[in-house]
């Protein structure tokens, strides 16, 4: 028998068909593995991106409803002392203010802890003093929103969180406390169920790592989501999180977590893995379920092979049903799909590629059904230079392998779609490309952006941007060898405008002013609102110092411009300060800071104006702040005494007064004499609540000698110009004369003359109603100032005190005598008393005493004392001998 080629072939054929059918489907299993591996990494990699670029989003938009409610409280504070502390919440919710769900009560608490007005009922008892936020702000000078923990006070046991902000008085001293209780869902109304799925977690954490807020899908919590908080404090990078401790659900999460810019809060957004991945877990089941089918394929194949031999016929079949299924797999894919096989010309170099396969998802990318695009060339599909492009394109993919992007689709293309992410995978014979529309998702990254980056009022770029534009600008500046400029703009007297003509006028003139600034700049300066009438200009390619200045001078002009606001005619001025990169900083932080400080310093000159930074700016800045905080501590401490300094009656020697003066009696520095740090608090306004402690110090101090039975005389007390016309002096010395059970008659003013310039009428009226209660006026250092005899005349004062200059002229030469006894004439020709200060010998008294002056006040007298030393002087009267000795004793 003879043995044929073609039999040997079909035996040995069927005898490796076994091995073959089980390595096909090894390698088919390994495929379908491999590639749901592939798929399943890219899906995370993309969560992770997406969890990322939603915490990013959830704090951007966390800390526009934080400035929201920011300025809710301002805008209650700034209510509150414009109105004179007679603001009511109550009347403003039936106006509809404050109606939203998350709102439980806006409510104003005094300086003593007790609620004045709300928008909730409130407790005839209720006291807010020892809470933590109370005795913060009470403790802190700062105006700054608070954000306080969960506070499980209410009736149904769930939690509220506490917005405050500290109330001032009109010399910056504490005056009570804005507070806000909302429900911790306020921070979660982010939630979007068709972004973050039904198992999204949204979660909000403080600096001192309290949970404000957290939510597992739209069912709110309040410490349920989370399970192992520190499995979770330093977390890093966004990462996929499978601690089944970390949430009580024990769902494992892509997490990612962003810090908020301007407030101390943390947020956290967490995607459910299963969720995200369930679309790909159903897609691979058919694919598996296809292997499955091709393995039972090739095993029943393989056996009937083995029996009955291989028929090509079976074989083609069987091979047109796997690719049927494969056909309904890849269809029913979100994705589109394509095969293409290049076209090679005689060099073997590729010119064109044609589509050998593709779904019906990527078909209708083109607007077309698959049957029609399978056989098209890509020169067909891309006229024109996109078929280069996509040629270079493929031409990389098979070079390297793999080949991944996300492009933007040109209005030119035949894709029906303006985003697409594409993956290309080189194969045996030519490209597999996936190609999935991701339009969507980009424009919502692009509202998101522009939402966060944004200021709602004027349109202008916010802070946030400007953090991320500044240093990228700065590193141009540095490649280039350029300098670059930064304006720090604050709008003067804009608190007016807002507590005169209202918030809305503000807005206005916020929105007027960034257009004016915006006008006078070159189209690759940037204007930037930081908040408030806070406004920062870059100005890039600057090549002198004086540019940064022409610009500043351009916005200063362009501000000037009259205009109409709240039906008056306005004008716009800015304080401007500069700083220069390099020069000023090599930081962003430190370029605001110093632009900050230089804008302090122009203010400081008289507004309207500008200032470059200078090193010395800072540090007297630093010690002009040091100083204050230390004075205002100070008046808060109480570490102030009194000492006190006699006026004897020229002849007698009996003691008819005396002046109070007060010392600063510091910790550190020990006591402080009153030139050290007066004009200091003139400057600040402290001079206001500090002269009131003054007053008050004397009075008691009256009533105490009183009590004692001392021989007690009238006590004055000195009153600088910015208390007389800034402050309730009268109210003031009323209060304190009924409060310590003194009479009038035993406080006196001194008045300098400065502080009798105002409006003639006005202070005429003040000072005769201060006297019409029994309170005597005196002149201070009469002399020095801009007092006329026509003046004095009019304002009807008691007394005029000499300054100790005229004082020092006596016994040196006739003219100070004759100028001396000119001012007692005077005085006594309009009914005042005369007191010569600064009295330092016996020549200098008799000369007094010559001249008829009625009292005396010196070292020579005695120097100023504590309160235990002037008593024991009040006993030892007269300080000295009645005039015929004392001229016996000269003689």
């Amino acid at each position: 028998m003879k043995h044929h080629p073609a039999n040997k072939g079909s035996k040995n054929l069927i005898f490796f068909w076994p091995l073959i059918c089980l390595v096909a489907g090894a390698a088919l299993w390994l495929f379908v593995e491999a590639r749901q591996a592939a798929e399943r990494s890219a899906l995370e990699a993309q969560a992770l991106k997406d969890t990322a670029s939603l915490s990013r989003a959830y704090a951007a938009y966390l800390g526009r409803s934080l400035e929201q409610m920011d300025q809710i409280t301002m805008h209650v504070k700034s209510d509150w002392e414009r109105w004179n502390r007679r603001l009511r919440l109550e009347d403003l919710k039936k106006d509809g203010l404050f109606t939203a769900s998350t709102f439980i009560a806006v409510t104003v608490i005094d300086r003593d802890g007790r609620p004045v007005t709300s928008t909730a009922p409130m407790l005839g008892d209720a006291d807010y003093a020892k809470n933590a936020y109370f005795q913060f702000h009470r403790s802190n000078i700062s105006t700054a929103l608070r954000i306080g923990k969960p506070d499980l006070k209410r009736a149904d046991s769930s939690s509220v969180i506490h917005f405050t902000r500290r109330l001032d008085t009109v010399d910056d001293s504490f005056d009570g406390v804005v507070l806000i209780a909302v429900e911790p869902e306020y921070f979660l109304s982010f939630y979007d169920g068709t972004i973050l799925g039904e198992s999204g977690l949204l979660a909000v954490l403080g600096d001192d790592h309290v949970l404000r807020a957290e939510t597992i899908g739209n069912k709110h919590s309040s410490g349920a989501a989370i399970g192992d908080l520190a499995a979770l404090q330093d977390i890093g990078k966004p990462r996929l999180l499978s601690d089944a401790d970390a949430f009580t659900d024990g769902k494992v999460r892509f997490v990612a977590w962003q810090e908020l810019k301007s407030y101390p809060l943390t947020v956290m957004v967490g995607l459910s893995q299963q969720e995200l991945l369930a679309p790909h877990e159903q897609i691979w089941n058919t694919y598996r379920n296809v292997a499955l089918g091709g393995t039972v394929f090739l095993l029943i194949v393989a056996l009937v092979g083995a029996i009955f031999g291989v028929r090509v016929a079976r074989q083609e079949r069987q091979a047109l049903a796997l690719r049927k299924t494969y056909r309904l797999a890849t269809d029913s894919a979100n994705e589109g799909f394509f095969i293409l096989d290049p076209l090679q010309d005689g060099d073997g170099e590729i010119v064109d590629w044609l589509v050998a396969d593709a779904n019906e998802r990527g078909a209708s990318f083109y607007g077309m059904q698959s049957g029609e695009l399978i056989g098209m060339l890509l020169s067909e599909m891309y006229p024109g230079p996109l078929f280069q492009i996509m040629l270079d394109l493929f031409r990389v993919a098979c070079a390297s392998g793999v080949y991944e992007d996300e492009c933007r689709v040109p209005p030119e293309s035949p894709l029906k779609v303006k985003w697409l992410h594409r993956r290309l995978v080189k194969s045996e014979t030519g490209l597999a490309m996936a190609i999935r529309d991701i339009s969507q998702a980009k424009k919502n990254e692009q509202e998101l952006l522009r939402l966060a980056n944004e200021d709602a009022l004027t349109g202008l770029p916010n802070r946030h941007w400007l953090f991320r534009f500044l240093p990228l600008a700065m590193q141009r500046a540095h490649q280039n060898g350029d300098m670059l400029a930064v304006l720090f703009l604050d709008l003067d007297e804009f608190k007016n405008v807002n507590d005169t003509l209202g918030h809305s006028a503000g807005d206005k003139l916020l929105q007027i002013a960034a257009q004016r600034v915006k006008s006078v700049l070159r189209p690759s300066d940037r204007i930037v609102r930081l908040g408030g009438d806070e406004f920062t200009v870059i100005v890039e390619q600057v090549g002198h110092r004086s540019a940064a200045a022409h610009v500043a001078e351009r916005i200063a002009q362009a501000l000037r411009a009259p205009l109409e606001l709240g039906g008056r005619r306005q004008s716009i001025h800015a304080s401007i300060g500069i700083s220069v990169y390099p020069d000023d900083g090599m930081e962003a932080e430190t370029l605001l800071k110093n632009a900050d400080i230089a804008m302090y310093s122009a203010k400081a000159a008289g507004k309207g104006h500008y200032r470059f930074y200078e090193a010395q700016l800072y540090e007297s800045l630093k010690e002009r702040l040091e100083i204050e905080q230390a004075l205002r501590q100070a008046i808060e401490l109480d570490r102030f005494v009194l000492h006190y300094q006699p006026r004897v009656n020229a002849l007698s020697g009996e003691i008819c007064g005396m002046e109070a003066l007060v010392r600063w009696i510091d910790p550190v520095r020990g006591m402080i004499p009153p030139l050290e740090f007066i004009p200091e608090a003139e400057r600040t306004g402290l001079i206001l609540p500090l002269g009131a402690l003054v007053i008050d110090k004397a009075c008691a101090q009256i009533a105490a000698w009183k009590m004692l039975g001392l021989p007690t005389v009238p006590v004055s007390v000195n009153v600088s110009a910015r208390q007389f016309n800034e402050g309730d002096i009268k109210g003031h010395l009323l209060e304190c004369i009924a409060r310590h059970g003194i009479a009038a008659s035993d406080i006196q003013i001194e008045l300098t003359e400065s502080a009798m310039m105002g409006e003639q009428a006005d202070v005429a009226d003040q000072l005769a109603a201060i006297r019409s209660r029994g309170i005597k006026l005196m002149v201070d250092d009469f002399g020095t100032g801009y007092s006329s005899l026509s003046q004095l005349q009019r304002l009807d004062m008691d007394a005029l005190k000499v300054d100790r200059a005229f004082t020092a002229e006596l016994g040196k030469a006739g003219e100070g005598q004759v100028f001396f006894k000119a001012i007692v004439s005077m005085a006594h020709a309009l009914g005042m008393k005369v007191t010569a200060e600064g009295v330092e010998n016996m020549q200098q008294l008799a000369i007094l005493r010559a001249l008829d002056c009625d009292e005396v006040q010196g070292y020579f007298i005695s120097r100023p004392m504590p309160a235990a030393e002037m008593a024991a002087m009040l006993r030892q009267q007269p300080v000295f001998a009645a005039a015929p000795r004392l001229a016996e004793i000269a003689s």
